[in-house]
């Protein structure tokens, strides 16, 4: 794996540094009502790339207008960035055509975009072709996020509020994830997530009762909204989990827990942004040496678990 860009692991406040990567289009309504149309939209997603944090913005179209309109909300809630990376227009093909536009606003100089940036003194940078490597923007969560919220919407037609109520509540789901432990203390079982860095403690819901397997004409529109959170949710943080796996396996020999390590329990039918935290008490190895089962302390108390179900953080303080 090559090494991390310096805009990576250089300390900064957070989006100083970030990549941008645009979904669409959605059919939105103006308003929630049948004889209305629907028009395509898109969304703005922000990366940092230092922290991790994401932010979305809703596109109405893909005028320059609309994409400085988009920057200069994004400015006003997290600060005005100093460099800002996006794909290189050659990935914007086949089905994501559409999306090539806004790589045009920003290549060509007499563009209103470049006109707006060099004003405000924002550097904005391609990232190269073929490097998965480069920036937050490819981090492997949001790419997760991205493919199934394409999946969710892709023949749903939602209003305005509702898309932005979507949009809000996900982006509060990819902050609540845990990035590392916040001390080596073996009974703190507190994590640092993208939440502390935009409001200074861990994102989290409001608890519903969840009815993803609720057929849609028995629900009303916001509780539609609830469902398509909640079905990102459950894949998203699946995928999220299974990542964080493969990368301990990655890094470290497979198997190879360790007493005090904090660890992500895999754990059934969540609530959005709820996290089962806990840290190994003690493990248990099997006659050939390796370890299939660990003892974990959590909150709510001590929990036996056989490796599939344990995911060590990254970054972890043992390690």
């Amino acid at each position: 794996m090559g090494n991390f860009p310096a805009e990576r692991i250089t300390p900064t406040f957070h989006f100083n540094v970030c990549g941008v990567d645009f979904i669409g289009p959605l059919l939105v309504k103006p308003v929630a009502q049948r004889r209305i149309s629907a028009r395509k939209m898109y969304v703005a997603i922000f990366v940092c790339f230092v922290t991790k944090a994401v932010h979305f913005e809703l596109m109405i179209d893909l005028t320059s207008e609309a994409f400085i309109a988009c920057l200069k909300r994004f400015f006003a809630r997290r600060g005005k960035s100093s460099i800002v990376y996006s794909d290189n227009a050659t990935n914007f093909v086949g089905a994501q055509s559409e999306l090539k536009r806004l790589s045009d606003m920003v290549k060509k100089p007499d563009e209103n975009v470049s006109a707006y940036l060099a004003s405000e003194e924002i550097k904005w940078k391609f990232s190269p072709p073929r490097s998965p490597n480069f920036g937050g923007l490819y981090e492997a969560g949001v790419k997760s996020f991205k493919y199934h919220f394409r999946r969710v919407m892709k023949n749903t037609k939602v209003s305005v509020e509702e898309i932005l109520t979507i949009i809000s509540q996900i982006e509060g789901i990819l902050n609540s994830r845990p990035l590392t432990p916040l001390s080596c203390d073996p009974t703190d079982l507190s994590v640092l997530t993208a939440g502390h860095f935009l409001i200074g403690r861990p994102i989290t819901s409001v608890v519903e009762p969840e009815i993803i397997d609720t057929p849609d004409n028995r629900l009303s529109r916001w509780q539609r909204t609830t469902k398509v959170v909640q079905f990102i949710w459950k894949r998203w943080h699946r995928d999220y989990l299974n990542h964080l796996q493969q990368r301990s396996n990655w890094q470290f020999e497979k198997n190879d827990l360790k007493i005090g390590s904090l660890v992500l329990l895999k754990e059934d039918n969540l609530p959005p942004c709820k996290w089962v935290i806990g840290r190994v008490k003690d493990v248990i190895p099997g006659s050939d040496g390796k370890i299939p089962v660990a003892n974990v302390q959590t909150h709510s108390g001590l929990y036996r678990r056989g490796i599939s179900k344990i995911c060590v953080l990254p970054m972890n303080n043992n390690e």
